[in-house]
Formats: C-alpha cells, structure tokens, sequence
C-alpha cells in the first residue's frame, strides 16, 4: 500500500480504538498486593489524546485485561469508550462502532499482539506500534516509529490529524498563541 493511500484512510478517521498494554504503555505489568497492577502511561500520548478530543474526534480502549489504572487515565484523559478483561474483542469493538455511529472505514486501530490483529482487520486504518510482534507489523497499514508507551499513539494522533489537516490549526489555537 503506498503513501497516498494510506494518508486517504488517515483522512477519513473519526474514531481512535487502541489495546493498552504494549500500546498506551511499554507493556510491562506490576501485581500489587490486594489484586490491584500498576501500568505507567506517557505523557505526551496523554496531550496527544486530549488533542484528538478538542478536533472532536472520539476514542476507546478495549482491552485484554481489567485495570483499575487503566480505568482512572481513561477517565482522566475523557476516553469515550473502555472495554476491559476482553479476550475476545470482536463484541466490544462492534458494540463500539455501533455507539458511536461510525463505520469500519472511520475507525483506526492501534495494536501490538496477536489478540489485536482481528480488529486491525477491521479497520479502516490498522497501526502497529514499532515494537509489535512481526506478524502485526507485517499486517498493518502503518508502523510507527515510536515504541508502546512511548509515544506511539502521539505520533498515530499526529499522523491522522495532519492527513484531515487539522494538526496546525489546534496547535496554533491552544499552544502558538
């Protein structure tokens, strides 16, 4: 697939779906006592999400695993839609499409692992972060060149707002002026 036709799917982009772990963090999971993990996000992805909110785009998590963590950023950062302890996604991203009144073509998906590569199917835009297994790398329309959790889902936000050329204008608006 070349460079125009991916930036044409960019363009198109209303709602962001991502995995979690190995996405919105490096992947790494700490077990605390009480049944409780720990997860660390980046905070640039953060702002990144915040951005993607303020030009009136939606976004989601569905995710493997239940995390009190992820629960708490999700909310903080105004994610519309979190789907945890997932094993099988297929629901929850149907469930997802159909709420926010989007089609398959108007969705992005971020992922990193096997579990993630029926969804990225799905997408419109499939996104491998640059640290993903091959398999999804290979499958997916874009590859990033940052890793999981550290600022791979910036750089994917960027990449579609710039192609819907938006990017300078909520830059200019809330940092420039």
């Amino acid at each position: 697939m070349d460079d125009v036709e991916i930036q044409q799917r960019a363009a198109r982009i209303k709602l962001l779906l991502m995995d979690c772990d190995g996405v919105l963090t490096d992947g790494r999971i700490w077990i605390l006592e009480g049944n409780d993990d720990q997860k660390a996000f980046y905070a640039r992805d953060g702002l990144g999400i915040e951005l993607w909110h303020r030009a009136g785009l939606m976004s989601g998590v569905i995710s493997g695993r239940k995390s009190s963590a992820l629960a708490r950023r999700a909310h903080g950062l105004g994610i519309s839609f979190l789907w945890q302890g997932r094993e099988d996604k297929h629901q929850a991203f149907a469930d997802t499409l159909a709420q926010a009144k989007v089609s398959k073509d108007e969705v992005a998906f971020v992922g990193d692992d096997l579990s993630d590569l029926p969804l990225m199917r799905q997408s419109g835009l499939s996104v491998a972060v640059a640290d993903a297994i091959v398999e999804v790398r290979e499958r997916a329309h874009y590859v990033t060149k940052a890793p999981g959790g550290r600022g791979a889902v910036r750089e994917v936000i960027e990449f579609i707002l710039k192609a819907q050329d938006r990017w300078d204008d909520l830059v200019v608006k809330h940092y420039l002026q």
